[in-house]
């Protein structure tokens, strides 16, 4: 009897040899990329928790490249890019917001298998969260402190600090659409946080009010409104991981834990946009 022959999902033409020619792997360096889950113990779960929080700064070294290409584009006028750009951030929140799914797999037994070898690391020091924030209007120098020993880093940080944030592009995209924006908002110290102005409250108002008229404005509220309910949501479900977790224990880099996370639950980058809401 005839041997069957053997399936191949290989095609003719298909390129098998890579000693001259680069692969997929090489294109996405995945040998430095999958070398940098290096847990510090034998404990299974470790593994899981590195792997995620990795995947978290890959999905945030993604927004903030995105939010700084919708910074550019606005203060160019090329609203329509800017728009774009700011989809995608909310689209990679939602990875970011899911990516806590995986994480509450992790009873607080399994943490505590590994929880002292993290030692003082904590996620308050991430350095792309603090840019991604600052970008997005936050403003809070003490938080900069924990990145003093990486001179790269802080200097991106720095840089970011005293420049304007999303929110400042957007108001300056307003005057130049025609609306009567206070001086002081324009030509104001990019390094102090945002405060509710009642001004713009007002301008945002009238943009709501007539959207047809002002598409662009009102499109881009809309867009900046889903960042922040997006970059809201993860930090609730941040702070609700941490609580199933560890409960009300300190976390590892000295906070009070659950504590400190519900009090970012009550900041906002964009208010006279929450505002508006109730003033229609």
């Amino acid at each position: 009897m005839d041997e069957p022959a053997k399936s191949s999902r290989v095609e003719d033409g298909m390129h098998l040899d890579f000693s001259k020619r680069m692969s997929y792997g090489d294109y996405l360096r995945l040998d430095a990329l999958l070398s940098a889950q290096a847990p510090l113990s034998d404990e299974h779960d470790e593994m899981m928790f590195i792997v995620v929080h990795h995947v978290q700064e890959l999905w945030i070294r993604l927004s903030i490249h995105e939010i700084r290409f919708a910074m550019q584009s606005l203060a160019a006028d090329r609203s329509g890019l800017a728009f774009k750009a700011l989809d995608r951030v909310s689209r990679v929140q939602e990875q970011l917001v899911s990516a806590w799914d995986v994480l509450s797999t992790m009873t607080p037994a399994d943490y505590l298998t590994f929880r002292d070898r993290l030692e003082g690391a904590s996620g308050f020091q991430s350095h792309q969260y603090r840019l991604m924030e600052i970008l997005l209007g936050a403003r809070d120098d003490k938080a900069l402190l924990p990145h003093q020993h990486k001179k790269d880093a802080y200097q991106d940080l720095l840089q970011a600090f005293n420049g304007a944030s999303i929110y400042d592009e957007a108001i300056a995209f307003l005057a130049r659409q025609g609306f009567a924006v206070p001086d002081a908002l324009l030509k104001r110290d990019y390094s102090v946080q945002h405060r509710y102005n009642d001004a713009l409250s007002d301008i945002w108002l009238e943009v709501y009010r007539a959207p047809e008229r002002h598409f662009a404005a009102y499109q881009l509220a809309e867009e900046l409104v889903d960042v922040e309910d997006w970059f809201q949501q993860w930090r609730f479900r941040h702070m609700n991981t941490v609580q199933r977790i560890i409960g009300s224990k300190p976390g590892t880099g000295g906070s009070s834990g659950v504590g400190y996370l519900k009090k970012a639950l009550d900041r906002t980058f964009f208010p006279e946009l929450w505002d508006v809401r109730t003033r229609l």
